[in-house]
């Protein structure tokens, strides 16, 4: 897959709540920095949180809006509709920046408002 083939599959993996196949798209190395789960570096730690979203959230949806692609970084604008484990309905937009190496995403960032996922 090419760069913006991983990011489409990226947003495609999340809207089906496929953690498994997301994870994959992400080097063994991975370093990703998420608002709300902090510093994770290595894919089995990323794999270790990812195996709870289905717990923490009965619906989730991170449509993207804009998705650029330029050598090996890429950053996509997009939109999260979820319902959290307590039945609260979140929207929020997203920015998300990704670094690829060897076809995977080898950094990835996040950024949001976190107010909508307070409970």
């Amino acid at each position: 897959m090419n760069n913006r083939e991983i990011l489409n599959k990226y947003y495609e993996y999340a809207n089906a709540g496929n953690w498994d196949a997301w994870c994959d798209l992400f080097a063994e190395d991975q370093v990703m920095d998420e608002q709300l789960a902090g510093h994770i570096e290595g894919l089995p730690a990323l794999r270790k949180i990812m195996a709870g979203m289905d717990q923490a959230n009965s619906k989730f949806q991170n449509v993207p809006k804009h998705i650029i692609v330029s050598g090996n970084e890429g950053a996509v604008v997009s939109h999260i509709s979820a319902i959290n484990s307590a039945g609260k309905s979140i929207e929020a937009g997203v920015m998300n920046y990704f670094r690829f190496k060897d076809g995977k995403i080898s950094y990835m960032s996040n950024f949001h408002d976190t107010k909508p996922f307070t409970d």
